[in-house]
C-alpha cells in the first residue's frame, strides 16, 4: 500500500472510490435515488478540476496492484474565515479496505500538509449519521457547530468539528 500526491491521471480512480464509497457509507442516510444517480463521469470531471487547483491538496492510497482504494482532500473553504486554518474536505476508502489503518495514514498526510502550510486549526464537516465522526473525535476533533443541509431532497444534520492544535494530532497519529 502506498500513499502519494494525486495527479490528473488519478481523477478517474478517485471518482470511482468517491462514488462507490458514498454508496456504502451513506446507504440509509442519503436517499437511494441520489446515491444511485451518482456518476463516475461527473465525479471524474470534478476531480480533474480539484487536482488542477493550486490550493487543493489531494492524496491517494493505492493497493499493491496500483489500484486507487482511497483518497483524502484538503483546502480552505471560502466560508472558512478562521486565520491560520484549513479544511479537511474528504477522506474516503473503498469499504473492503476500511479498518486497516489506511484512513489514519491519509489523515497523517493531510496533517503534515496542514503543518507545512502553517495552519494551527483544521475544520471538518461530517454528517451526523456518518460513523467517520468517531474517527475524527478519536484524533481530537471537537464539535464546534451544527447545521442543516439538504442532499437528495432530505434534510440532514451536519456536524462541524475543529482541531485546534495540528502538532497534537500529528503526535497522536
Amino acid at each position: 500500500m502506498q500513499i502519494r500526491t494525486a495527479n490528473l491521471d488519478d481523477a478517474q480512480g478517485i471518482a470511482k472510490v468517491h462514488v462507490d464509497s458514498w454508496r456504502t457509507t451513506y446507504k440509509g442516510i442519503i436517499p437511494d435515488d441520489f446515491l444511485n444517480n451518482l456518476s463516475y463521469e461527473q465525479r471524474t470531471q470534478l476531480w480533474k478540476k480539484n487536482i488542477e487547483r493550486e490550493d487543493d491538496y489531494v492524496f491517494i492510497a493505492e493497493n499493491s496492484e496500483g489500484e486507487i482504494i482511497g483518497f483524502a482532500d484538503a483546502w480552505k473553504r471560502e466560508d472558512n474565515l478562521t486565520e491560520k486554518s484549513g479544511d479537511l474536505t474528504s477522506i474516503y476508502l473503498l469499504e473492503k479496505y476500511q479498518g486497516n489503518g489506511i484512513g489514519k495514514k491519509l489523515l497523517k498526510e493531510l496533517f503534515n500538509h496542514f503543518k507545512q502550510m502553517g495552519y494551527e486549526k483544521v475544520l471538518v464537516e461530517v454528517l451526523e449519521e456518518n460513523k467517520t465522526r468517531f474517527f475524527y473525535e478519536y484524533y481530537g476533533a471537537r464539535l464546534v457547530k451544527t447545521a442543516q443541509i439538504k442532499i437528495g431532497g432530505k434534510i440532514l444534520q451536519e456536524l462541524i468539528y475543529e482541531w485546534d492544535n495540528v502538532d497534537e494530532v500529528i503526535k497522536k497519529i
